[in-house]
């Protein structure tokens, strides 16, 4: 059973990336690795999948985090004036 939409990790900085279809996509896959559907080398091949996945959102998360502090930044150098 090989769902290539689960195979394949985009990059969160692409177009049309989204931070919740992804979390959605390792829910997914740790759902069908626990209710044992996948023979053991997709097990590997979609924890792997899985990996990628939260690197993606942790990656969206820290860039976002960096705006917000930088948006935080300009809000307190602006009240100083």
């Amino acid at each position: 059973m090989n769902n290539s939409s689960l195979d394949s990790p985009s990059n969160p900085f692409q177009e049309g990336w989204n931070y919740e279809a992804t979390v959605r996509k390792v829910e997914e896959i740790m759902a069908r690795i626990e209710a044992g559907e996948l023979e053991l080398s997709e097990v590997f091949d979609q924890f792997a999948a899985a990996v990628e996945y939260l690197r993606q959102c942790e990656a969206f998360l820290a860039q976002r985090q960096k705006q917000v502090d930088l948006l935080i930044e300009t809000l307190t150098d602006e009240s100083e004036f």
